[in-house]
């Protein structure tokens, strides 16, 4: 049976919408905090989806870089400086993959981390997505038994049911009125300084290399392995994406981009299968930045927050339930390692931690056989 590349059913508008959960957030703080130009924003966002969907035909996940989101709204800053950060970002991940570092730290980590980086982050979804779904119990507990009962159906697939259910719950409560009338916005030509690009890097940057290499480039190959065998995209492809998207996009308005495995486990829950998925969810980023820019933060904030979190939280529960493949008998200990100190502290730690776990065992594992051989050769004697 012949896979399809494209399919444009509400299947795969539904999947388009998988990972909705993560962008609203940082969108909104990007945009109402930071004062990034929304029409830049959004319709770079959507070209790359386009384009990410027409060469790869998958539904390769694209999100905004969590650290340097998280620091940027935090520290309020100006829209020149995450474009500066987004630019540092495309000319390392060049270098990853230009000089092969990406493909010396794939080779070098073991499955079991892999899973563990996957658990780790569906952990950290669930728990967000619960303090979400907490804000209203009764929407969050009818949104989940919504997306269950509906997830496979073809007719009424679960996501775009929860769309609607969130229109209608924003409509009943009148705030359907705080929405601007459609308007043309294009993305601006903008610019940043050297100096900026070098701050950046000092103040998230170089923090955000670790959660990017783990997440955005080692997950998500492996899971689009997981999910389409047939179809593996390398880690060098996913970096070489990165570098080459965030090197172009900051001079329109784009924030800084990259992958990611919880992004691509929402798309696939909710029924992304082809590269259709991109496209349908480029067409429609596009649109919201051209049309909707003047109020596009107050549109993403008036969303029940409750309905994003139980799809939040079902995402979650997918990327955990990958961790059932290890070995345990030789895979539990640095599974166990990157979750705990991941959770503890952060995913970079994790990383480290569950490689040192790894290869531990590994040296005394090794270690011990060759005791073992050389006590046979003795009593041999």
């Amino acid at each position: 049976m012949k896979i399809k590349s494209f399919d444009f059913t509400l299947r795969e508008l539904a999947g388009s919408m998988g990972d909705y959960g993560t962008l609203f957030p940082l969108a909104i703080g990007y945009i109402a905090i930071c004062g990034l130009n929304p029409a830049g924003f959004l319709v770079m966002m959507g070209l790359t989806n386009i384009i990410i969907g027409h060469v790869y035909k998958l539904p390769v996940p694209l999100q905004p870089m969590k650290v340097l989101a998280v620091v940027a709204i935090a520290q309020q800053w100006s829209p020149s400086m995450v474009y500066a950060s987004g630019f540092a970002m495309g000319v390392i991940w060049l270098l990853f993959t230009v000089t092969g570092i990406m493909n010396l730290i794939a080779r070098v980590t073991p499955h079991s981390v892999i899973r563990g980086i996957q658990v780790s982050i569906g952990v950290l979804l669930a728990i967000t997505a619960f303090k979400m779904v907490s804000t209203c119990w009764s929407i969050g507990v009818v949104s989940l038994i919504v997306a269950l009962v509906l997830r496979k159906n073809h007719l009424a697939p679960s996501a775009i049911m929860l769309m609607f259910l969130g229109v209608a719950i924003v409509v009943i409560k009148g705030k359907i009125n705080e929405v601007d009338y459609p308007s043309l916005n294009l993305p601006p030509l903008t610019g940043f300084s050297l100096k900026e690009v070098w701050q950046t890097l000092l103040l998230a940057g170089f923090a955000q290399i670790p959660l990017t290499a783990t997440n955005a480039v080692l997950a998500t190959s492996s899971l689009i392995k997981t999910y389409w065998p047939e179809k593996p995209v390398s880690e060098r492809q996913l970096s070489f994406n990165m570098g080459i998207i965030n090197v172009i996009i900051p001079f329109f308005g784009g924030m800084p981009m990259c992958h990611g495995a919880g992004g691509l486990a929402g798309q696939h829950y909710f029924g992304a299968r082809t590269g259709g998925a991109k496209i349908i969810e480029g067409l429609i980023e596009i649109s919201l930045g051209v049309f909707f820019a003047s109020s596009i933060a107050r549109l993403f904030s008036i969303f029940p927050e409750a309905i994003i979190g139980a799809m939040m939280l079902l995402v979650g529960m997918e990327l955990i339930k990958f961790a059932k493949d290890v070995d345990l008998n030789k895979d539990l200990i640095p599974l166990g390692a990157t979750v705990v100190i991941s959770l503890a502290t952060t995913m970079a730690y994790g990383f480290l931690g569950g490689l040192i776990a790894y290869y531990s065992i590994q040296f005394i594992f090794k270690k011990k056989k060759s005791l073992t051989i050389l006590f046979k050769l003795v009593d041999g004697k």
